[in-house]
Order: C-alpha cells, then sequence, then structure tokens
C-alpha cells in the first residue's frame, strides 16, 4: 500500500493500551497511513480494548454499531472503511467479535499488533481476519521506531512499556489470560527507545508494565537485569530529567527498587502500590500472596528510604465473600498508609476467572455502599496531602498549554496536576512553582523567583 490512508484508533483503559495505540500507529505509517483525529472521515478505525472492568465489552459493541452507521453511510458513496478491534477484549471474545459484528473486518489481540499491515492487506482482499493467539516472540521486536515527527508530537512526557503479562495469577484478574505471562523486554531495547524519545525532547518516561516491577530483562552483559538496574540506567540518559513506573505488586518490591527511591534523584517521590483489600482473608481469596501487615511494614521501609513518597493504591470492594468487618479491614488500613490518590472498584466477575463463579456474591447495593465509604475516605486524604504544598516551592514539567488562554499545565514530582500562567515558550521546562492553591483536582502555582531548578524533588 503506498496510497496514504487515514487510521483513528480509540483507546479504551490502561497506560499500556494508550502506548500500545500508538505502538499500532507506528507500524501503520510504513504502509501508507497517517492519523487522524476524525472517525467518520478515517479510511481504517481501531478499537484498542480493555477488559478489566464489567461491560466492557458491552462498551465496545455500543461503540460498534455507531461505527457501524458510518460506515454504510460511506459505503453508500463508494468510500470503504476498514473496521478493526485490537487489544484485550479482542484477545477474550475473538470470535464471539467476528460473529456478533459483522461490521468488523479484523481482530487483533495485543501480541500480534505488529503484523496490522499484513492483516490488513488480508482484510481488504476480502477476508475477516481472527489474530488472537498469544505469541511466544517479542512484537517489541518487530515494531518499526516511530519517526521523530511522531516522537516530537507526543510532547515532553512519553510512556515506555518495558514489561508484559503477569504470573502472579490474582483470582479476580484476567491479564495472565489476555496478555499470557511475564515477558521482559532486552535492557538494550528499552535505552534505545528511551534515548530516542530523549533526543526528541521528552524529559518524563513513565516505564509500563501489568507487573513492572517484576522486569527481568536480559542485559548487555547476559545477566537478568531487574527493575532498578534499568531505571539507574536510564537515569544516565542526558535530557531524561524524570522517571516513573507503574503498575507494581507488593511481592515484587525489592530491597533495590526501595533503595532506587532513595538515591536516584531521576525517579520520581510517587509509588502506585495496589494492595486490593486490607482483609487477610480477602487477600488470600483474591490468591494476592501477601498479607495487611506485610504491605504497612513494605511501606515503612519505602517511607524510611524516601520520606516525601507519595502512594497511590487500588482497592476491589465486595469481592465474593467479604463481610462488613473485612471491609472496616480495608478502611483501617487505608487510614494507616494515608494515601494521595487510589483507584477504587466495585468487584465485577470477569469470565474465565476462579473468583467468577464463587460462592458469597455480594449485593450491589452493598459494594455501591462500599465504594462510597471508600472513596470518601481517599479523597480526604487526598484534600489533606495537596493542602501540604501550599507555601512549597516544587520542580513542575511544564507540559502543555492550559484550558484558558495563558495558562500553563504541568506535573508536579507526586504526579499533581499543576496550572500556572505564563508563556508557552516554557513548555518542556522543569521549573520552581510556588503552590498558591489547592482546586478540586489540581494546585495552582506561579513561577518562583530564580533560575529554574531542571531535576530533583522537594523535602
Amino acid at each position: 500500500m503506498t496510497d496514504k490512508r487515514t487510521v483513528f484508533v480509540k483507546t479504551y483503559g490502561c497506560q499500556m493500551n494508550v502506548y500500545d495505540s500508538d505502538r499500532m500507529t507506528d507500524a501503520l505509517v510504513p504502509a501508507g497511513y497517517v492519523p487522524t483525529d476524525s472517525l467518520e472521515t478515517a479510511d481504517l478505525v481501531l478499537l484498542n480494548t480493555c477488559h478489566i472492568r464489567e461491560k466492557a465489552a458491552e462498551k465496545v459493541y455500543s461503540e460498534l454499531g455507531r461505527i457501524r452507521l458510518i460506515k454504510e453511510a460511506r459505503a453508500r458513496e463508494g468510500r470503504e472503511m476498514t473496521v478493526g478491534v485490537a487489544g484485550c477484549v479482542a484477545q477474550a471474545e475473538g470470535r464471539e467479535i467476528a460473529a456478533r459484528a459483522p461490521v468488523v473486518d479484523l481482530v487483533v489481540g495485543p501480541q500480534t499488533y505488529h503484523r496490522l499491515p499484513e492483516f490488513l492487506d488480508r482484510a481488504r482482499k476480502g477476508e475477516r481476519v481472527v489474530e488472537t493467539e498469544l505469541a511466544t516472540e517479542e512484537k517489541f521486536e518487530h515494531l518499526p521506531a516511530p519517526s521523530r515527527e511522531r516522537t516530537l508530537a507526543r510532547g515532553v512526557t512519553a510512556f515506555l512499556t518495558v514489561q508484559e503479562g503477569c504470573d502472579k495469577f490474582c483470582s479476580f484478574c484476567v491479564v495472565p489470560y489476555t496478555r499470557g505471562t511475564e515477558i521482559s523486554r532486552p535492557v538494550a531495547r528499552v535505552v534505545q527507545e528511551a534515548e530516542r524519545l530523549a533526543s526528541a525532547g521528552v524529559r518524563e518516561v513513565t516505564l509500563l508494565g501489568q507487573n513492572v516491577n517484576a522486569y527481568h530483562g536480559e542485559g548487555p552483559d547476559g545477566a537478568s537485569w531487574n527493575l532498578a538496574r534499568l531505571v539507574a540506567r536510564l537515569a544516565e540518559i542526558p535530557g531524561l530529567d524524570r522517571l516513573r513506573y507503574t503498575t507494581s505488586h507488593p511481592r515484587d518490591m525489592d530491597d533495590d527498587l526501595i533503595a532506587a527511591h532513595r538515591d536516584l534523584p531521576q525517579l520520581m517521590p510517587y509509588l502506585h502500590l495496589p494492595v486490593q483489600s486490607g482483609s487477610d482473608r480477602i487477600l488470600a481469596a483474591m490468591n494476592r500472596r501477601h498479607t495487611a501487615a506485610g504491605y504497612l511494614r513494605l511501606i515503612e521501609r519505602i517511607r524510611a528510604a524516601r520520606p516525601d513518597i507519595a502512594l497511590s493504591g487500588d482497592f476491589i470492594v465486595g469481592f465474593p465473600g467479604e463481610t462488613d468487618a473485612d471491609f472496616e479491614e480495608t478502611l483501617t488500613l487505608v487510614r494507616e498508609v494515608g494515601y494521595l490518590s487510589a483507584f477504587t472498584f466495585k468487584y465485577s466477575p470477569r469470565p474465565g476467572t476462579p473468583a467468577a463463579g464463587r460462592d458469597g456474591q455480594v449485593p450491589e447495593a452493598v459494594k455501591t455502599e462500599r465504594l462510597d465509604r471508600l472513596q470518601a475516605l481517599v479523597n480526604e486524604q487526598t484534600r489533606a496531602f495537596n493542602a501540604r504544598t501550599v507555601g512549597l516551592t516544587i520542580p513542575v514539567l511544564i507540559e502543555k498549554p492550559g484550558r484558558r488562554p495563558g495558562q500553563l499545565s504541568g506535573r508536579s514530582p507526586w504526579l499533581q496536576a499543576v496550572h500556572i500562567d505564563g508563556d508557552p515558550a516554557r513548555i518542556g521546562e522543569i521549573a520552581d512553582i510556588t503552590i498558591t492553591a489547592v482546586g478540586t483536582n489540581s494546585l495552582a502555582g506561579r513561577f518562583a523567583s530564580g533560575a529554574p531548578s531542571r531535576t530533583g524533588i522537594a523535602s
């Protein structure tokens, strides 16, 4: 294909899907596709789906119903539209999607999207393509590097997937079935991509993985490197001033990684460390293989190494068999930790997971009441953390224009959104900002006098 065609990608779910959507577009550029923000005029529409939460598939089918009307209208005008479903819903329900939604021309799992040009050739010849095999080969080795222009367009922050899949098999989770078991990218490949990002002006990279702190990539010395060693190597890249990573598992938070938070100024003082419940009985039923007390001891060690670190977590309420007492133990843990933020969810049965068919399913009204109480507590902690930043002068990475004229938007070391009035020429700076006020979901500040701080964090 040499003629220029347009591709529209709609992304659902996590940061890894955002990264995958970008890389799918990169894979299509050599095949003659250019990205567009218009679904209605796109030659190719890709839905990159997420299967973590309840009704994920229904959302996809609803969107496909809308796309079907657009595709039919284009056909009446003599214009083609190719429709694809990618990601974890595609992986889990590929054959059903093909049978239930005739508008779909191809279904592509998350481990095979590097072969998109090949699949599209087949689809354009009339074949309905369903490719959902969990490939053993590394898809990353077969993806073309994004062009400098595409990298520049993504701004001063970027995601970089270093690990995929999970071996933990939590009883509520579909990830091992949709993404496969743990695979880590070789160190050299990660460094090469990070250097390319830095050369295009990226100042902050977030390393991604379903279980990122289980990273065990092959190093240039032939040894297996852990995440701490990888982060230390990335911290050596000129211009790459900030590093983050997500999502982690408590059982893989080792001494080296804790020490990296103490020793590396580039590693931001923010850690997303899901615990899911404060009840040991529920944690065992979830197959988390850690206890609430063990998690709290781990938090103590992390804070001893990095006292200013901000924590976020994941919590599921209403897991099968959860009692009022179990839920109260979750609230107790949240009060003891003191989170900056948390992702809180009602348990939703995922087909094929061990927990889906268990007895003791919690009534929806009870789950809703518990979720409301948990969110209220987390919101209270968020407000308290944010209030403590007022009057501090902290380094903020200026990322983009704000919502109103003359406003800029950036991120604090603790990942809070910060709004400042200033010149757009300052986008890309890490500037000293004095926090002056706290909004509902962000901080407000002003540029401090003196030279901007290029690295480092507030204590």
